[in-house]
């Protein structure tokens, strides 16, 4: 049971195994408030970035080419020739390997900048990840939720 539970702690660690990102804001969830501000939206905008994320087991992949590679090329030739065809293998597995794969991928994040008046006449911008659940528009009444840890939430006020 130690051994399984070592090998997944270095897995985590190594990045082998990705845990799912601590969301910001979980639903269905009770969390203390700091306060709360009511206001309404001055503007909205939708704001869509695009990034490219590089994989982060394309060098196994490649490895993996390579091992197969140079199995393959040890069963060619013998004595200096197999040795020979053995590292061609490997240098032509890896290299299709790794030219066979697409290293990056692309992320769409949405989010919203939201310009808010509250009711006592200041204003403030909140910039928070897209829900489509809660789509805002100018003239929403809304309410700013300032959280424990740091977090700011808008709502819209129902």
């Amino acid at each position: 049971m130690r051994i399984i539970l070592n090998s997944i702690l270095f897995l985590a660690l190594t990045g082998l195994i990705s845990s799912p990102a601590l969301a910001q804001y979980e639903r269905n969830k009770a969390v203390p408030v700091e306060k709360v501000l009511f206001g309404k939206i001055d503007s909205v905008r939708n704001i869509s970035q695009e990034e490219l994320v590089n994989d982060r087991k394309n060098g196994w992949k490649t490895f993996g080419g390579a091992l197969i590679g140079g199995v393959i090329g040890n069963q060619f030739g013998g004595g200096s020739g197999q040795d020979i065809a053995t590292v061609l293998g490997a240098i032509i597995g890896g290299s299709i390997a790794h030219n066979s794969q697409n290293s990056q991928r692309k992320i769409i994040q949405r989010i919203v900048e939201l310009m808010i008046t509250t009711s006592d006449g200041k204003q403030y911008m909140v910039i928070q990840d897209f829900d489509h659940n809660m789509v805002f528009q100018a003239d929403d009444k809304v309410r700013v939720i300032y959280l424990n840890n740091g977090y700011v939430r808008v709502d819209k006020q129902f």
